[in-house]
């Protein structure tokens, strides 16, 4: 049974923890473009971190660092961050753009990204699509 009512979420928020803030902002916001929105210093429990998204739309992803660093476990080879781009050209603008930041292109552990996208890693190993 489909719900009634639209859930009313007025935005959406993705966060996650890094122990290289400065090379994350490197790929997400130099690399992949994207702007940021909004940052935070030493918040009173020793974390910064920076948002990046689209200014215009209502989600955004947040990165953390503490300052004494954390466990921030790997990812599995299939966690994946997948953006739809309008042109296969400005797909690959952004993709060497990316390896000239010295990323490389990883073979997606799901096959079908190998015919629908091209799989790089972040800093942390997290693969964008």
């Amino acid at each position: 049974m489909k719900p009634n009512n639209i859930f009313p979420y007025t935005q959406i928020r993705v966060a996650r923890p890094t122990q290289s803030l400065e090379k994350i902002i490197e790929f997400y916001q130099h690399g992949l473009g994207l702007s940021q929105i909004g940052s935070f210093d030493d918040h009173g429990d020793g974390i910064s971190g920076l948002m990046l998204g689209l200014p215009t739309e209502g989600y955004h992803l947040e990165f953390t660092e503490h300052k004494n660093g954390r466990d921030c476990p790997p990812p599995t080879k299939d966690n994946l961050l997948v953006f739809y781009l309008p042109t296969t050209q400005l797909r690959n603008q952004i993709v060497e753009r990316l390896i000239g930041l010295g990323y490389q292109i990883v073979e997606p552990e799901n096959k079908y990204w190998l015919q629908h996208g091209i799989t790089i890693e972040d800093p942390d190993k997290w693969r964008v699509v």
